[in-house]
């Protein structure tokens, strides 16, 4: 078996998947292939999105059926799926672990040479419109600042796929703009949840959750069409 299967056309592949926690089905009979490079997925608070890509890194376990990400089954590879996918949470203070933006993305480098981390902090900073403030508390960040270190932590350990869980959501509209712009430029997969229907239009094919299951899958203005349809 080959050390590294990351080299695929296909982000994901869920077969027949359903999810049930405490009798109540979360997901059921999701059967999807994710092979876009960017790929949004839309529906109503509480359809069941969050939940489907929380699978794609196994912060969620499947009850039926079968997961493949990036050539690796969710379940059993766990732990290679988790190294090479990262998940950016809607709040980023959910993911800045260390006091300064320089700390947190030291952290994300901690597999490099301990000589080079400093060198590739600054080169980070700068690149994602963070430099000078290295040293600043992270708790002083702007909102869009902290978004803006939060997704620079999880591009440092240089992942196979993103995944972005309403990454704009909280964020004031030139910061939402620019945040998007940053994920729909990455050079590897994106799968994004979005509310924002002008961000998911812009990605490659998009999938519609309703009632824990796909209602739609496949171009993006037919898929958005078809939200706004039942939303009426």
């Amino acid at each position: 078996m080959p050390a590294d299967r990351t080299a695929t056309d296909t982000a994901a592949v869920f077969e027949s998947v359903g999810l049930q926690v405490d009798g109540t089905v979360l997901l059921r009979d999701v059967s999807l292939r994710l092979a876009a490079g960017r790929t949004a997925v839309i529906g109503a608070n509480g359809s069941g999105k969050s939940t489907f890509v929380r699978m794609l890194n196994g912060l969620r376990t499947p009850t039926a059926g079968s997961i493949r990400v990036l050539g690796f089954d969710a379940v059993r590879e766990a732990a290679a799926v988790r190294r090479r996918v990262g998940f950016v949470f809607t709040n980023p203070e959910a993911q800045i672990l260390m006091p300064t933006p320089a700390e947190d993305l030291a952290l994300s480098l901690r597999s490099a040479p301990r000589a080079e981390r400093s060198a590739r902090v600054e080169e980070i900073l700068d690149r994602y419109g963070l430099r000078g403030l290295g040293d600043v508390p992270a708790s002083a960040l702007s909102g869009g600042q902290r978004q803006l270190l939060a997704i620079a932590a999880v591009l440092a350990t240089e992942p196979a796929l993103v995944v972005a869980d309403e990454p704009t959501t909280l964020l004031d509209l030139r910061n939402a703009r620019r945040i998007g712009d940053l994920l729909l430029g990455l050079d590897v997969p994106l799968v994004l949840v979005t509310h924002d229907l002008e961000l998911a239009a812009r990605c490659d094919e998009a999938v519609l959750f309703q009632s824990g299951t796909v209602q739609a899958a496949g171009d993006p203005a037919a898929v958005i069409e078809e939200y706004r349809r039942s939303c009426a």
